[in-house]
């Protein structure tokens, strides 16, 4: 499609003229004293989520110049085509349709195949659950990037809804260190193994997937096919290693989009298919959500073009991602790969090297944890790092009081990166630790906030497989936007392949010690390692 790269547009320009007019300065608490209403103009739904976005760095006009910039660039037309499965992954010459996978049954690209696949995946999800029948007692899924990451986020977000009878493994790094302590009390009759590989090659599955097989097999395993499965395209090469029940998906899923394809069979074993369908509903709401709803009040389009402002005209380098729900720990792994695998990128459609940042840093650690590890810095660093606070209304446990005080945490986060704290505020406390030796002046300096720190906070009724599923599809959606208007392809992957081709050529060298044409420091390094 031609369309314009962001910087190439005439609403840039604009929106250059009104950063260092109304953007560069621009304080939260004169903002939210000049109008009373600011919380609700700049708060926004869709479905099961509220979005609060009145404490970041813009205004309505802001919002309005990116809006602007979003239709230059021609976003919505772009979105058109993904949905609409033209092959925007130009690099690989594939079309993008993880949305195709919870589409409901006629209403997608290729839904008899989805469906059937679904339907079949699903069957078996619950002959495993069956436990009296199955014998299963635990679940090993061994995969890596985006064959491991969705399952083993969403599983313990959605722990409330798992079967009890079951416990769940994840195994991934090629390091022996993973995988040795999962299979240590396990029993061969009772574990089920998923090996998550869509062409059964991936070198770091494959090791593990044979490290589990020989595990099996020498603690009295006997039938292979029965405990082992594979989500793959590649049936023969399964086949082969002994596995007959396979469950495949296509070349327009990439992985880190692919939980809602066969990749999800552990979740689908963890909470039913009910509730898978109901993760898929979720998803599929959000789908219509970013396809229908006017960009000035669509979310997943909104929070991408707050990216791309705060990305290129604030320069923030880094985004944090604090969810106060336990449950979602494993919520920022799982958000690195999906943007910064995304839109990772240097060069536009066109491979020309690009003037501009592309994809934040993300990072995070849920709730409280996070304020008494690295919360210090968001306060009183010298870098400005927005922060996305993820809070959700009702919890799946009886612990009530617990889980106000959860809620008040997290709103006193976002609210003190708001307020800071001035030194005449800081010169009235109290500060009981302070050396009494010390200047009240200078203590009053390092007790000082600055405050003016931005954050958004994503609210959700409560946590369950519907309300996760949007949470992710806007997530996605929202990745696509910020890489449309950086003019990427966030779709391909090229970055991931070096480091592969380079081990495949240092592995034999490791076991043979032939250092022959390698720079000076890997020789050195490979010649300790075999010492």
């Amino acid at each position: 499609m031609d369309a314009p790269r962001c910087d190439q547009t005439e609403a840039w320009a604009a929106l250059e003229g009104h950063y260092e007019a109304h953007g560069r300065e621009l304080d939260l608490r004169e903002a939210f004293a000049r109008d009373p209403g600011r919380f609700a103009s700049l708060s926004f739904e869709a479905p099961e989520l509220f979005a609060d976005l009145s404490k970041n760095l813009v205004d309505l006009a802001t919002l309005k110049f990116l809006v602007d910039l979003a239709r230059e660039c021609r976003l919505e037309e772009r979105r058109d085509a993904m949905f609409a499965g033209a092959p925007i992954n130009s690099t690989e010459g594939r079309a993008v349709l993880h949305t195709a996978l919870r589409a409901p049954r006629g209403q997608g690209p290729f839904s008899d195949e989805v469906h059937g696949v679904l339907d079949a995946m699903l069957a078996y999800a619950e002959s495993v659950r069956d436990t009296a029948a199955s014998g299963i007692r635990h679940v090993v899924n061994i995969g890596i990037g985006g064959s491991d990451l969705g399952p083993q986020m969403a599983v313990p977000a959605l722990d409330a809804f798992v079967h009890p009878g079951l416990q769940f493994h994840f195994v991934a790094n090629v390091d022996g260190h993973d995988i040795t302590p999962v299979l240590r009390h396990l029993k061969p009759a009772e574990t089920l193994f998923i090996v998550a590989s869509k062409t059964f090659t991936t070198q770091e599955t494959m090791a593990n997937a044979h490290a589990a097989r020989a595990w099996f097999l020498e603690n009295g395993g006997t039938d292979t096919a029965r405990h082992f499965v594979a989500t793959t395209t590649n049936v023969k090469a399964a086949a082969e290693f002994g596995i007959s029940t396979t469950f495949g998906f296509w070349d327009w899923v990439g992985g880190r989009y692919s939980l809602w394809s066969a990749i999800g069979l552990p979740l689908a074993i963890a909470i039913g298919a009910d509730n898978f369908r109901a993760l898929l509903a979720g998803a599929h709401a959000m789908d219509r959500h970013f396809a229908q709803t006017p960009l000035a009040k669509n979310l997943p389009a909104l929070l991408g073009l707050l990216d791309v402002w705060y990305r290129n005209f604030h320069g923030f380098t880094s985004r944090s991602v604090a969810p106060y729900h336990q449950g979602l720990k494993r919520l920022p792994a799982y958000l690195q790969q999906l943007e910064m695998e995304s839109n990772g990128k240097r060069v536009d459609l066109d491979g020309a090297p690009l003037p501009y940042g592309t994809s934040p840093v993300v990072w995070g650690e849920p709730g409280t944890n996070g304020q008494h590890a690295y919360f210090q810095m968001l306060h009183q660093g010298t870098d400005v790092i927005p922060v996305e606070f993820i809070l959700v209304k009702r919890p799946t446990h009886a612990l009530a009081d617990l889980h106000t005080k959860l809620l008040a945490n997290g709103l006193a986060q976002s609210q003190a990166l708001m307020l800071g704290k001035s030194s005449e505020q800081a010169s009235s406390e109290r500060a009981p630790t302070a050396s009494k030796a010390l200047d009240p002046a200078t203590l009053a300096k390092h007790r000082t906030f600055p405050g003016n720190r931005p954050s958004t906070t994503l609210l959700l009724d409560q946590l369950t497989p519907r309300s996760l599923g949007a949470l992710i599809a806007m997530y996605e959606h929202r990745v696509f936007t910020s890489g449309a208007l950086w003019g990427i392809n966030s779709f391909d992957q090229w970055g991931v392949e070096l480091g592969k081709a380079l081990c495949s050529d240092l592995l034999p060298r490791l076991a043979s010690g032939d250092a022959a044409g390698l720079d000076a420091s890997t020789a050195g390094l490979l010649t300790r390692l075999r010492a």
